[in-house]
This record gives C-alpha cells, structure tokens and sequence, in this order.
C-alpha cells in the first residue's frame, strides 16, 4: 500500500513471533512465579516453563539442556565466555585469536582483555570478507588458549568457515567461541557439527523478545571453566546470578522453535528476493555488493552506491528501514570498520547501506523499495558536484 512503511533491517531486530507472545503473556500475570521457587506450584510452573524452553533452545543448536545458560542477550554471553575464558586459563596461556570484522561486543571485548594482560591477534580478511585458514594456522601459537570468530558478519552476512575453524582448534586443543547472533533462525546451527565449544544467540534477531540470550558451553569429561559475571545467586547453575526472565525466556523457546521448522524452506524463499533485490539495485551505475562472491546469510545485502552518502540517502527514504552497518553503532560518523577491513575507501565505505529481509518480506515490499532507493540516488547525485564530475571524467 502507497506510504505503508517497509520494514528492512531484520539484521538489527525482529518482531515477536504473535505465538511467542501468546506464549509469554499468561507468565507476567497468571503464573508470575519465580522460577527458582520450587516449594509452591507458582514456582514449579515458572521452572517447568524454562525447562521448556532450555529444551527447545537446545534442540535447535543440537546440544543438550546442561549446556544451555540464560543470559540477557548476545553481549552478555560473548562477555561471559571471553572474560571467562581468560579468567581461568590465563595461566595456561595469554594468546587470543579473533578477527578485524567481529561485532564489537568481541572487540570491545577483547580491548578489555588486553588492558588485563592478553595479546590478542586479529586476523584479517580479503575484499569479499573472507579470512584465510592459512592465516588463523600460522597465528596459532604455544600460548593461544582461544579463537573467537562469528557465524557470519552482521553488516555483510558473509559466512566464516567455522566447521573448519573447529576443526584446526580441536587438532591444536585450542577453546573454539563463536558468536552465531545473526545466523540463528535464518540458516542451520549445529554446534556438533560445526565442533563448537561456546556460542552466543540472542531471541531478537529470531523473532523472540529482546533482553534474552543463551550462552552454550559444550561439557567435556572436563567441563569447561567460564565462571558467572554476576554475584550473588545460584541460578543457571551457579553460572547466571539472578531471578530468571520467565516470559522472556518462554517467548525464546517458542520463537526459536518455529523457526527451525521452515528454516530451509525459508532460507530459499529469501535468498531468491535478495538476489533479485540486488539484480535491480545493481542496474544503478556505479553500484556494489559487498561480499557478493563470498557465501553469505540468505537474508543480508551490504550494498553501496558510489559518491552517495548512505546518511543522505537513509533521510530521502522515510518510507524504508534501513541502516549503514550495526545497530550497536548507532549514531557514529565514523565508516564501517568491517567495510574497511575488507580493503574499502573510506568514502566508498561512507555510501553503503545494509538491507536485511525477514519471514515477513515481501516481493511487493521490494520491488517498491528498489524504485524509492533508484529515485532517491538518482536525486542526490543530480544535485551533487562530485557525481557531475565523475560524469564528465574528472574524477
């Protein structure tokens, strides 16, 4: 419908699956009980519920429920394995490999830890985004006692090799973390498979409520070591101090659950209305992909279009929700530090926009925003002096 907004950056968050939320609401009210409460049936139907739901989380990652931790979201879970991490293997080793285009919650993570004694190293990744399992081998050292690489970017959808990532921490017996926050409901996750030792997810970027997370930590016949972040409970294993996010929680599991039932199916359906999404845009001179040649989330266009400023051509789209990178990076002036990883100029960098897709996408939603952002770029670079030069081969 003319002037109905269009809703495209599904990287940055989702809506709440309407049965996650029917699934939430009877625990904020009819059965409001504290979970940890297991002498009065308040209590026990809180508890049966997040038993419930550390199950369904489980199965979609193909990991059992003892090694499911409740957090509050991504971050917190990428901070408790990290900081745990080095909490009890420092001794064993100071060396930490990551890489240039991590979300922040890692880096800024990781700057922490190097402040506390660790030398970490930051692998770097070619013009598709891609790292090279050379690299990561030759970075390995006596000392390294983690890697911590993503699933897939979160501004590009670009996918790393993780099952091979495993596989090389596994021969070298090195502690294998990996954020899957954008990967989780659009493509398969098995942390088996993918030899995974600690992951983070978060229920917003799959059509769960926000606030809620998990973190897995793979048991071994010696358990690994993370410690809690918090003081002052026993809950979640003496793992999570304080009272359990019933709804939340709830509304995790179902959410979560759904969206493995028609995850592949959807997967495809997606795929084929980014590609041709990006088919159209593609049309525009002087327009790219970023990570077009590399594999990537089914659902994810990084995409730029040259001597436009994504910041100016956002404020000529009202109608689109879009953004220029992160949603953790709200706000900044400064250029995708994952676009300049890649090899980008900075004003390259300047004029890429992220365009994410969700169950909800439709071709019609679509095929509207591609004219609205064909016109709007159209309109900036007639009005702009720099376009008229590159036109007449001055730059």
């Amino acid at each position: 419908m003319e002037n109905e907004l269009i809703y495209l950056d599904y990287c940055a968050t989702t809506p709440v699956h309407p049965q996650a939320l029917q699934d939430m609401l009877p625990f904020f009210n009819e059965h409001f009980g504290n979970a940890s409460s297991i002498y009065h049936k308040w209590g026990r139907k809180a508890a049966e519920a997040i038993d419930d739901a550390r199950n369904q989380v489980a199965d979609a990652i193909h990991a059992s429920t003892k090694e499911i931790i409740f957090t509050s979201g991504a971050t917190e879970a990428i901070n408790q394995a990290l900081k745990g991490i080095w909490t009890h293997y420092h001794t064993l080793g100071k060396h930490i490999i990551t890489c240039t285009t991590e979300h922040p919650a890692v880096l800024d993570t990781c700057k922490y830890l190097e402040n506390q004694g660790a030398t970490i190293t930051y692998l770097p990744v070619d013009q598709q985004g891609n790292i090279s399992l050379d690299d990561l081998e030759n970075a390995i050292r006596a000392d390294t006692i983690l890697i911590a690489l993503m699933l897939a970017n979160n501004e590009t959808g670009v996918i790393h090799p993780v099952k091979a990532v495993g596989e090389l921490a596994r021969k070298h017996r090195i502690l294998f973390f990996c954020d899957a926050t954008q990967a989780i409901g659009k493509i398969p996750v098995n942390v088996e498979e993918l030899n995974i030792d600690l992951m983070a997810i978060s229920a917003h970027k799959c059509y769960g409520p926000k606030g809620i997370g998990a973190l897995y930590i793979r048991r071994r016949s010696t358990p690994i070591q993370v410690g809690s972040l918090l003081n002052g409970g026993k809950q979640e294993n003496k793992l999570r101090a304080g009272t359990l996010n019933v709804p939340a929680i709830v509304g995790f599991g179902t959410a979560i659950h759904l969206t493995q039932q028609l995850l592949v199916e959807k997967a495809r359906e997606i795929e084929k209305l980014r590609n041709d999404l990006e088919g159209q845009l593609l049309t525009i001179p002087e327009s790219f992909v970023n990570g077009i040649q590399a594999s990537r989330l089914p659902h994810v266009s990084n995409i730029g279009f040259k001597y436009v400023k994504s910041a100016e051509l956002m404020g000529c789209l009202p109608r689109l929700a879009l953004s220029s990178g992160s949603a953790c990076a709200t706000g900044s002036l400064d250029p995708s530090h994952v676009l300049l990883a890649m090899g980008m100029e900075t004003n390259d960098a300047h004029s890429c926009i992220r365009i994410s897709l969700g169950n909800p996408t439709t071709k019609q939603e679509l095929i509207e925003a591609s004219q609205l952002i064909r016109q709007a770029v159209e309109k900036l670079r007639s009005d702009s002096p720099i376009w008229q030069m590159h036109e007449a081969g001055l730059l």
